[in-house]
């Protein structure tokens, strides 16, 4: 064999050894004793529903199923008493940083609700590793999909539904650009720059919301409008939440809109992002709500009621996204 064949054995070999010991987790718990900060209350639901412009007449006396996962959440302090998270959860994720996949994107998750949630219900949680993928190769970078599933429960132990969380922890893949400067690196240091370098997220673009993406690449922000109701919606999604029709429109937002909210990420940082900076819930003039970074002001004067105007950034040489520039008063 030549140099470059045995290299790529032990690559291939130390590879399957690591997957061996990846997959070792399948079905080990994940978080357990879990436990709600606040009882199932109509203040959050309503909030929600404000956020989210749903105002079906079935709230607040019941949650919105989706929120199901809203209420096993302990922000940014955590959980009384500690962390529900198990060792074996940390040990896991250990594993694959050291293994140089030390970026971590969410990449999609399914919930399945058996009954509905009520104000005052009490949540508990526990949570099981249910799969590890062999390694994988994406846009983003190459790595592994941890797959979890929390049961959540009302305190009397009743299964209230169960949420299955995906996440991909890979090493950043470097652009053709960054390639293409350093013709021929060694494979050591391919490994070690590209988990050195901070790249934005990339999104998880499906059969859902491929349309949307596509708009973005020409500069146009598309919105869907239901051909039965004319309902706007956004994010895209296969059917109305007005009336249920699944016939609709692509039609071009006119970039016009407002900040609805907003949020001042300090904590925890990303790679990539460089903190204090302004997220906010914009208000388009076509009546949806999208979430998108403030450009234009700085953090600390982005105010409710801003006129803002979309406006697209590009952050590497692949990625060009929407985002909402302001002015200052």
């Amino acid at each position: 064999m030549t140099r470059d064949e045995l290299h790529d054995l032990d690559e291939s070999n130390a590879l399957d050894e690591l997957y061996g010991r990846l997959r070792a987790y399948e079905g080990r718990t994940a978080a357990s004793g879990g436990a709600g900060k606040d009882h199932v209350n109509e203040p959050m639901i309503r909030h929600w529903c404000e956020a989210m412009g749903d105002t079906s007449a079935a709230y607040p006396g019941i949650a919105p199923p989706t929120m199901l996962q809203a209420w096993t959440m302990g922000g940014l302090a955590g959980h009384l008493g500690g962390s529900a998270r198990s060792e074996a959860y940390d040990e896991l994720l250990a594993l694959l940083d050291d293994a140089g996949c030390g970026s971590v994107v969410a990449t999609d998750c399914e919930q399945e609700y058996v009954r509905p949630l009520r104000p005052g219900d009490e949540i508990t949680f526990d949570a099981v590793i249910e799969s590890v993928s062999p390694r994988k190769t994406t846009k983003l970078g190459t790595g592994y999909f941890v797959t979890t599933r929390m049961n959540v429960r009302t305190g009397e132990g009743e299964l209230a539904g169960t949420h299955r969380f995906r996440i991909l922890k890979y090493a950043p893949a470097r652009s053709k650009a960054e390639l293409e400067r350093e013709p021929e690196p060694t494979r050591e240091r391919e490994s070690e720059r590209a988990a050195d370098r901070p790249r934005r997220p990339r999104p998880v673009v499906n059969r859902d919301n491929a349309g949307f993406w596509e708009g973005v690449a020409r500069h146009r922000l598309l919105i869907q409008r239901c051909l039965d109701c004319a309902a706007p919606r956004f994010p895209w999604l296969p059917g109305c939440g007005a009336c249920g029709s699944q016939r609709w429109e692509a039609v071009e937002a006119s970039g016009a809109g407002a900040v609805f909210s907003y949020v001042v990420m300090h904590h925890p940082p990303f790679p990539a992002f460089d903190p204090p900076y302004a997220v906010g819930l914009i208000e388009l003039a076509e009546g949806v709500r999208m979430v998108c970074g403030i450009t234009g002001v700085p953090y600390d004067k982005v105010r409710i009621g801003m006129p803002v105007e979309l406006e697209f950034l590009r952050v590497d040489e692949e990625l060009e996204l929407p985002v909402f520039r302001g002015a200052e008063a």
